[in-house]
């Protein structure tokens, strides 16, 4: 390695990659002290260039990405989101996008912790929550119910149960049950009004999510058994402000919501806000904005935006502010999830 040339050019650190039989040796250089810093040896799946080769390939860049800035990059993970009445997945970088098996028309995908389960809601007649086991293909509905809707499933942190939206004739409400099925549990108490699009916080504790008990939607926090509900965004008497549809940030130190201001610009577009000070952040403005979903990362979010023309799946560094578009398709892409870092 030749430092003095890599020092004339401004690097801090070159990542020098070689091939093995095996997959890749990668080594770190410390271009100012002109040394190996890490190094290491990754397999790759042989043969041709399939999806779990490109997945391996992303998880050496996860891994060179720790090495450099301490924490480790998510590459190695993909997003869940509804097309044309379909969930998808897709690679992070918008890569090999498939379509899943499904039980009815889906809405709302959600990861399980382990990355190795999805759930998501059905509409119409029969509305329940399915859950898509990645691996085998296999589904399991449950959770259903004469007219009403469910909606917004998630996973519990601990990914022993799902929470989600039931909506009947007297508004809506939260309910659980357990991922091996059971009676549901009904969590909030709306009184008439509507609760929904819950987010759980990382330790399980408490929940974030959408309500419209004092006017204009805003978004809570109460207790995981639903006591101690507490307004979380600032409500504005007489505004038709509207806050909605939470995620909670894999840290635990910011909510990401989407919010209307009809006397701005009349879109709704994405915020965060930072549940120590409870100041809120404006990340988007060009176009409409909805549906923020935290990368593992605690950095980067996926959202829907028709920037574009017709609604499509964008990135952005929430740092940086830089942004790029997942999804390129005809129709169009919402409702998006964000896989936690997956495994082998």
């Amino acid at each position: 390695m030749n430092y003095g040339v890599f020092k004339t050019l401004g690097a801090l650190a070159v990542v020098r990659v070689t091939n093995t039989d095996r997959g890749l040796h990668v080594a770190l250089h410390d271009v100012i002290h002109s040394q190996v810093i890490d190094v290491n040896e990754f397999a790759l799946p042989s043969g041709a260039v399939t999806r779990s080769w490109r997945m391996a390939v992303h998880r050496v860049s996860d891994e060179v990405e720790r090495w450099i800035t301490g924490v480790q990059g998510v590459a190695a993970t993909r997003i869940a989101y509804v097309r044309s009445h379909a969930v998808h997945i897709v690679d992070s970088d918008g890569a090999d996008d498939i379509t899943i098996p499904m039980v009815g028309d889906g809405l709302s995908p959600a990861w399980s912790p382990d990355g190795r389960s999805l759930a998501y809601a059905t509409y119409g007649d029969n509305s329940r929550v399915v859950v898509y086991d990645v691996k085998s293909g296999q589904s399991r509905a449950f959770a259903s119910r004469r007219n009403t809707n469910v909606s917004t499933p998630i996973f519990s942190p601990d990914g022993s149960t799902i929470l989600y939206t039931l909506a009947g004739e007297n508004g809506s409400d939260l309910y659980s049950i357990p991922v091996t099925g059971g009676t549901p549990q009904r969590v909030s108490v709306s009184g008439g009004t509507d609760s929904g699009t819950p987010s759980y916080s990382p330790d399980g504790r408490r929940i974030a999510f959408t309500s419209d008990r004092a006017g204009p939607p805003e978004i809570y926090i109460m207790d995981a058994d639903g006591t101690n509900a507490d307004m979380f965004t600032t409500y504005s008497f007489g505004s038709r402000n509207y806050r909605s549809n939470p995620d909670w940030s894999p840290d635990g130190l910011d909510i990401a919501y989407q919010a209307y201001y009809p006397d701005a610009s009349g879109n709704f577009q994405v915020f965060t806000m930072s549940l120590r000070d409870r100041t809120p952040k404006q990340l988007t403005s060009d176009g409409e904005n909805e549906d923020p979903s935290w990368a593992p990362d605690a950095r980067h979010l996926v959202f829907t935006s028709t920037r574009s023309g017709v609604k499509q799946l964008w990135v952005i560094d929430t740092q940086s502010g830089r942004i790029r578009q997942l999804t390129h398709s005809a129709s169009t892409s919402r409702l998006a999830a964000w896989s936690p870092r997956l495994a082998p």
